[in-house]
């Protein structure tokens, strides 16, 4: 049994996933850092941790295995036991236990476990999408000192003339005034520039709606009747995902149901779970898909979500 797959799974929708006998692994959100020496930026993300005293069963991890394998409750919680105590016995005899995109387990010479959390994936769904980057650095003009430059090297004191050339005074204040100005301009640009970067980099965080589906599995009931205006596109790469499901008879019969309320539902294929995953629809147009998403979740399913994802 792959532990690991079912609590990085879980990892994405709750803050504590306890895995019973054994300990529990916890998220705590952090928010985006920019390092001031190397101006990279850190888009925010939930920090892994263990906690070997959090071993009472809360039944979250349990149920979930049972629900994914068709398996009772009782057995899927004893597959779990069985599997911590083969764990600890690899702990025991001093070798460190990888849990893939989790972290690393190894015993200390107290007999206490260590963990040493894994930095390749980004458990916050908030913040799906958002990578590190680094910027250069900005070198920011000195107008004052620019200013007084100027000054030095055009004094404002204008040197009298004979009175034959009286347009080379003038020609000097028109100078000097047009001078002044472009430095007030260039100076005015450059706010009205920094302002409209920060407001489209507000307006594109707004529009990350993209979010982590949770996996349903046995359709108990239809979904309740509602009429909903769905762009009539069949191909795109824009996707509201309706769920995923461990038998693919489920999603045929999401597809029925989805396409009885109009939608153009179909499967898009098996994602990495091994899970038949189930569209309300697909579209070429991002912005058109993000506002039939914010209708769907509003009057169809919360937790539907947008898969980005070219099927050619």
């Amino acid at each position: 049994m792959q532990l690991e797959t079912y609590i990085s799974d879980l990892l994405y929708r709750y803050d504590c996933v306890i895995v019973p006998e054994f300990g529990a692994f916890l998220t705590q959100r952090v928010s985006a850092k920019v390092h001031e020496s190397t101006h990279a930026f850190y888009p925010p993300k939930k920090m892994l941790s263990f906690n070997e005293q959090l071993q009472t069963n809360d039944g979250l991890l349990a149920n979930y295995i049972a629900d994914v394998e068709k398996l009772p409750y009782d057995v899927a919680l004893s597959k779990i036991t069985k599997h911590v105590k083969s764990i600890k016995s690899y702990l025991v005899a001093g070798e460190t236990i990888a849990f893939e995109n989790i972290g690393e387990l190894l015993l200390n010479t107290e007999g206490h476990i260590n963990f040493e959390p894994s930095h390749q994936i980004n458990y916050l769904t908030d913040a799906f999408g958002l990578a590190q980057f680094t910027s250069q650095d900005i070198a920011r003009e000195v107008y004052k000192e620019e200013a007084e430059a100027l000054e030095e090297a055009i004094p404002l004191t204008i040197t009298p003339e004979k009175r034959s050339k009286p347009y080379l005074k003038y020609a000097a204040i028109a100078l000097i005034a047009l001078t002044i100005g472009g430095f007030a301009t260039s100076r005015y640009y450059n706010t009205q520039v920094d302002a409209h970067n920060q407001l489209a980099q507000e307006d594109a965080n707004e529009q990350l709606d993209a979010k982590i589906q949770e996996a349903t599995f046995v359709i108990d009931s239809p979904l309740p009747a509602a009429t909903l205006s769905v762009a009539q596109k069949p191909v795109g790469n824009y996707h509201i995902v309706a769920g995923a499901f461990r038998i693919e008879a489920n999603s045929d019969k999401k597809v029925a149901q989805l396409k009885a309320k109009g939608f153009k539902a179909r499967k898009i294929g098996v994602n990495r779970y091994g899970l038949h995953e189930v569209v309300y629809a697909s579209y070429e147009d991002r912005l058109e898909a993000l506002q039939a998403l914010r209708q769907i979740k509003r009057e169809q399913n919360r937790e539907a979500w947008l898969l980005v994802k070219n099927l050619d």
